[in-house]
């Protein structure tokens, strides 16, 4: 096996690909990359046998077939430690693997190409293609409401729902929750997974904003995503996700509109004296004004009032600040719109004039 590239064609698809090991492999052979070179292009392949990333580099010079796997963490090193615009030369010899560039020269070890494992064959029942913004967008509305190593495994997560056109991300980790439902352009049978949180992560790392679609296919126990030079498969998370559509405040009678900037700024000021343990605030809603108090064990306080656009009956709710915030932050635009029922129930907040992203966050008792 022999194949010459340039530091840079290399670097990228290397870097993409090691992203995904973690730090220490049940297994020796997960530390490595899996090196193919056949048909003029170089396939490099990682795992940890909850997902696969493949990346296809064309190699237009001389190059011989053969396959190996080295350690990847040192591949990469050496090959981001080479100066810009050198000149790769990997040659398998017997169990070692050449790396020369100049006067450099690296002698790396490596382990049968046989003993890589690879995800089992899987037939997908669901297949689309749409954009890469589309994708992102979906994800990035959503993926702050993951669970994070919670008891229930299937809120660590993110649920991809296909409906009519429509794809749906929704992701709780039962104290709020984001959903995010986008048109895609084509009919698709209704199916719904669950896409783990290292998956998740991963998959919006690949998309780079440039104009290659991203087809996706799911099948029972997988997910894969295939964008230009780049195959990202993930197994899917085996559980029922809660039915998000209960969630949802059934029938919310009061409005409240504010502009988001201020409204966000606000909450982080109030943050501040808020206590750092539970990070309660309390909100009390009156005609065309919205106050926002907090409090700490050190009896510190702080008080935020602000004009906005409300007619409801006056109203009194507590909050965990961090919630709000991280939806504000996320939400991006000029007005929100907070949706509530009493001081009992959860508060929907949306963009005033896009619900194409739609955020409950749950109420505390304070």
């Amino acid at each position: 096996m022999k194949f010459i590239l340039e530091r840079e064609r290399l670097l990228k698809p290397l870097q993409q690909v090691t992203s995904l090991l973690g730090g220490r492999p049940m297994l020796p052979i997960l530390a490595n990359l899996l090196l193919q070179v056949d048909k003029g292009c170089l396939l490099l392949t990682s795992t940890d046998l909850e997902m696969e990333m493949v990346s296809r580099v064309a190699l237009h010079s001389a190059h011989a077939c053969g396959t190996t796997t080295v350690p990847a963490r040192k591949f990469f090193d050496i090959c981001r430690g080479l100066p810009e615009g050198a000149a790769i030369t990997v040659t398998l010899e017997g169990e070692r693997m050449l790396i020369r560039s100049g006067r450099s020269r690296y002698s790396l070890s490596t382990l049968a190409a046989s003993d890589f494992p690879n995800l089992d064959d899987w037939d997908s029942e669901v297949e689309f293609t749409l954009s890469q913004s589309i994708l992102k967008r979906l994800i990035e509305s959503t993926q702050f409401s993951m669970a994070h190593q919670d008891v229930r495994y299937y809120l660590n997560g993110m649920l991809f729902e296909t409906k009519g056109e429509e794809l749906c991300t929704v992701a709780t980790d039962g104290h709020r929750l984001a959903l995010c439902a986008m048109s895609v352009g084509e009919a698709m049978p209704s199916h719904s997974v669950i896409v783990p949180r290292k998956g998740v992560m991963e998959l919006v790392r690949m998309l780079d904003s440039c104009v290659n679609p991203v087809t996706l296919q799911i099948g029972r126990n997988n997910i894969r995503a295939s964008v230009g030079d780049y195959i990202f498969t993930s197994k899917l998370v085996d559980g029922c996700f809660p039915d998000y559509r209960r969630v949802l405040p059934s029938n919310p009678d009061k409005i409240l509109e504010a502009e988001c900037d201020v409204l966000k700024q606000a909450f982080a000021r109030a943050a501040i004296l808020s206590n750092e343990k539970f990070r309660g605030v309390r909100l009390y809603l009156s005609t065309n004004q919205l106050k926002i108090n907090a409090n700490n064990p050190e009896e510190e306080e702080a008080e935020e009032i602000l004009d906005v656009d409300y007619q409801g009956s006056e109203i009194e709710i507590g909050f965990n600040v961090s919630y709000v915030l991280d939806v504000l932050n996320t939400l991006k635009c000029e007005k929100v719109q907070l949706l509530l029922t009493d001081g009992m129930s959860s508060v929907q907040i949306a963009d005033s004039n896009c619900h194409a992203a739609v955020y409950v966050v749950m109420p505390m008792r304070l």
